[in-house]
């Protein structure tokens, strides 16, 4: 369902009429409006099934072909324009620094070697995403799986959730970026100017019974599964293997993790 502009004022004037009495806008904005965006996404019945959905990145296993094949396939299977100004790039999935991605384990004797990696970055999907208690219109919320999903039509583009992120996952469109797309991939929504988006974990993949698309081009390098099931191949690999998470003093517990 979506909000348009009146709409969206109306609700943020009951929100404010009955703050007083213990309410808030985002409890107006709730339940069925969320359930109503699922029911337009609904699943075959080969989906892939998860109680929680994590992935495991192996960077003795990434090379540089291997991190621009993720790139590749993503951002063309989902439309990401490319612009080259780097404050409008677009990203849902990107190379960083290791020492950019973990600057809580600088140590000056840690080798260059791994200081100056390349490492895969995306949204980590988060169990206590910040991005979904900010969003006043509920443009971005979790599914039971895990999945932190964006609502691009229902988004007013506040970037509250841009805010809220400490991972910098989520990229605002300053332009209409349909015309900076090369061949559009007709299965999957365009967006528009003044909107948020990020990655959904191959959302619409998952649900039609495939991975994620960085998954299936990684060599191995990346794994997904059920991070609740312990026979799941992410819960075997990470009790065999050190494993590290991005910023995990926030309490945000990301999904992503990484093998050193």
């Amino acid at each position: 369902m979506r909000i348009d502009r009146r709409q969206f004022l109306k609700i943020l004037g009951i929100g404010a009429f009955i703050g007083v009495g213990g309410w808030s806008m985002f409890e107006v904005v709730s339940k069925r409006e969320i359930e109503a965006f699922v029911e337009r996404y609904k699943k075959v019945p080969e989906a892939l099934q998860a109680k929680r959905w994590a992935m495991v990145i192996d960077l003795k296993k990434l090379d540089e072909k291997i991190m621009n094949d993720c790139i590749e396939i993503c951002h063309r299977i989902h439309n990401v324009p490319a612009l080259l100004n780097p404050k409008e790039e677009i990203k849902w999935i990107w190379k960083e620094k290791f020492k950019y991605v973990f600057p809580e384990m600088k140590d000056e004797y840690m080798p260059e070697e791994i200081k100056n990696k390349y490492v895969l970055v995306l949204c980590n999907h988060c169990e206590n995403p910040p991005c979904v208690r900010v969003c006043p219109t509920k443009a971005t919320f979790k599914r039971k799986d895990g999945i932190v999903m964006m609502d691009m039509h229902r988004c007013i583009g506040c970037r509250f959730c841009m805010a809220g992120c400490p991972y910098g996952a989520r990229s605002f469109n300053w332009r209409d970026p349909r015309q900076y797309v090369k061949e559009e991939n007709k299965e999957f929504p365009l967006r528009m100017k003044g909107v948020v988006e990020k990655c959904t974990f191959c959302y619409e993949r998952i649900d039609r019974g495939l991975p994620p698309a960085c998954v299936e081009v990684s060599k191995g390098a990346i794994v997904f599964g059920d991070i609740t099931d312990p026979n799941s191949e992410v819960r075997k690999i990470l009790a065999s293997n050190f494993a590290i998470r991005r910023k995990p003093k926030l309490g945000t517990k990301p999904s992503i993790y990484y093998l050193l």
